[in-house]
């Protein structure tokens, strides 16, 4: 048995052949938990590379190597594989008894990378990644990946379908392998566009092949033929109860104030609803554990990673009254604990289910734990509105998420310094002062764009492509005082427009195939192709021609969302000229939910 520290460069470089056991379950990742996620990490990697690149000012090799090595990787997790006894003619083989499901994807995702060098005819580029998803070898057919999966849930056939570049995807539309590769096609297709007014093109290119290939680290541990991977699976596996950051402290505050009864200072932090895993990214931490590293770093306005969380309470406890210090955790962690607990009002109820649950961008907790010592007030709303139309807006806009860290910590300084009671201005004014692309707040403008171009349903989670939905329907009903005045949550998206439409919806006869068809499967995805049902209602739906899903609709649905719909498309075609045309209504609706920077609304 052989631990190593691996790149995708050491496990796929060479001619190798890693097959995935029949035992194995077949692929399972999904879009929201794991992809986003993933490339979330792979797009801030990169910028932070592109950034490292900026500051040689030049484009030597030598300037590449240093930026590669002063971009930190990112740890992609663990790896075990088992040699496999082959013929000294045959090609290297592994078996992979654990982490196939990150293997396969790591696969996906360098060739949709590779792919999108071939569409930019980045031929040196593309070669360069075809070397580490297919073999030189001379046998014709499957044999050429460096992959192949379980046939689990027809996963071969789907494998073989996304690897072959430019099939398209009729009869694999409910694959998860396939729509993991085009997900990451399309996220790095979207990003080359949306970086290319301020970095070259080659260098965008070069800092996503550097992440790929170099930055993304796992512990691989490959095992002899002779070993019994069942074995040295379950000692792997096998788990004690590690102390968490939060015992440390708690021994440590405990053992310092002198007393024999620990809930004298500790309180009710100890029960079972501060010990529960809650998913942060790709990862599961205790609660208590991730709010105390957001609680130091609010209180010291510094990133804390989670590993040093119990050094660095002790580092900021230092000569304070160890009673005075866990006064403060116990008014600002029980603060948190209301907000999540109890009754919220109508504002903060969609700030905690829009910002906190869909999107789970925890990483402004600490500015929301200051919020909340706020009297609940104009201030403190407001103050939330501020920072959900900043997020929202950049999630729509493809926006990087990369220092939002480093934001937030400097907005908790300024509310800090300027003091609390003008919590809502001093949000609003923050935000509005941003000017880096990393940072800005979008206007109007660039929100529009966004919305009338971009194919949000195959960029963005289903929860949060249905929250921008949502927040229409609630702005219709607010207008018109309906009997309920929220949106019903967990409906279901539906094309108008189906995705596949070749059956009902045929194209004008006047027009270039390829041109049509490639603009209109780039439209049916943006939002003004897109509505809310019920699911037993998408169901029926389907693929249906115009005229049956306008009477399914008139007939079935009660959203003021359709009825609008219905009303704005009374006598007219369904076509590509007002699905365009619907964006932009829907625009002015979101840009009213989410005001932007330039709103008036801010100075009320």
């Amino acid at each position: 048995m052989k631990p190593d520290l691996l790149t995708p460069r050491g496990l796929f470089q060479r001619d190798i052949r890693y097959t995935i056991p029949e035992f194995q379950r077949p692929y399972v990742w999904n879009q929201e938990d794991q992809w986003e996620p993933l490339w979330d990490d792979v797009r801030n990697t990169a910028e932070s590379y592109l950034n490292e690149l900026d500051l040689s000012n030049n484009d030597s090799n030598e300037a590449s190597i240093k930026a590669t090595n002063s971009t930190p990787p990112h740890f992609f997790g663990a790896v075990v594989v088992q040699q496999v006894y082959t013929a000294t003619r045959d090609i290297e083989q592994r078996k992979v008894i654990d982490g196939q499901q990150r293997v396969t994807t790591l696969q996906l995702l360098l060739d949709a990378v590779r792919l999108v060098c071939e569409e930019f005819e980045l031929k040196g580029e593309a070669k360069r990644l075809s070397k580490f998803v297919t073999n030189s070898t001379d046998e014709d057919g499957d044999q050429v990946f460096k992959l192949w999966p379980t046939n689990t849930n027809n996963d071969i056939e789907a494998f073989r379908h996304a690897m072959h570049n430019g099939s398209a995807t009729n009869d694999f539309e409910n694959s998860l392998i396939v729509q993991a590769h085009q997900f990451f096609q399309l996220q790095t297709e979207e990003w080359l566009k949306a970086n290319s007014n301020s970095h070259a093109l080659q260098h965008l290119i070069e800092a996503l092949e550097t992440v790929v290939t170099d930055r993304l680290q796992m512990v691989v541990i490959d095992l002899e033929p002779q070993d019994d991977p069942h074995i040295i699976f379950e000692t792997l596996n096998a788990r004690g109860t590690p102390l968490l950051e939060s015992d440390l402290i708690k021994n440590y505050v405990v053992s310092r104030a002198n007393s024999t009864n620990e809930d004298d200072i500790w309180g009710k932090l100890g029960d079972n609803w501060w010990r529960k895993e809650i998913r942060q990214g790709r990862l599961r931490r205790p609660r208590i554990d991730m709010l105390l590293n957001y609680w130091l770093a609010m209180r010291t306005k510094n990133e804390v990673t989670a590993s040093r969380v119990f050094n660095e309470f002790k580092k900021h406890a230092g000569d304070l009254k160890i009673k005075d210090v866990m006064s403060d955790v116990q008014r600002d962690l029980g603060n948190y604990r209301r907000f999540e607990e109890e009754p919220r009002t109508p504002d903060e109820d969609k700030f905690y289910y829009r910002v906190v649950d869909v999107m789970q961008t925890g990483v402004i907790t600490p500015v929301l734990l200051l919020l909340l010592s706020v009297p609940l007030d104009r201030r403190r709303i407001k103050s939330l509105q501020a920072l959900e139309s900043f997020l929202i807006r950049r999630m729509v806009c493809r926006g990087t998420t990369k220092d939002y860290n480093r934001l937030t910590l400097e907005l908790v300084g300024e509310l800090q310094k300027q003091g609390l009671d003008q919590a809502d201005s001093i949000v609003a004014d923050f935000l509005k002062g941003q000017e880096a692309d990393s940072r800005v707040w979008p206007d109007d403008e660039a929100l529009g764009d966004s919305l009338a171009t971009l194919p949000l349903y195959r960029l963005l989670t289903i929860g949060r492509l249905r929250l921008i939905l949502e927040g229409i329907e609630d702005k219709l009903r607010t207008s018109s005082m309906p009997e309920q005045e929220e949106c019903p949550k967990k409906l279901t998206i539906e094309h108008i427009m189906p995705q596949s439409w070749e059956a009902h919806w045929p194209l004008p006869e006047n027009i270039d195939r390829s041109e049509g068809d490639n603009t209109r499967n780039q439209l049916i995805h943006t939002i003004g192709n897109l509505t809310l049902v019920t699911k037993r209602l998408n169901s029926s739906l389907s693929r249906s021609p115009w005229k049956d899903k306008r009477k399914t609709l008139r007939d079935h649905s009660t959203l003021f969302l359709n009825k609008r719909l219905l009303e704005e498309s009374k006598g007219k075609m369904w076509d590509e000229q007002f699905i365009q045309s619907r964006s932009k209504h829907l625009t002015d609706l979101v840009a009213e939910v989410w005001p932007g920077p330039h709103s008036p609304v801010w100075k009320e």
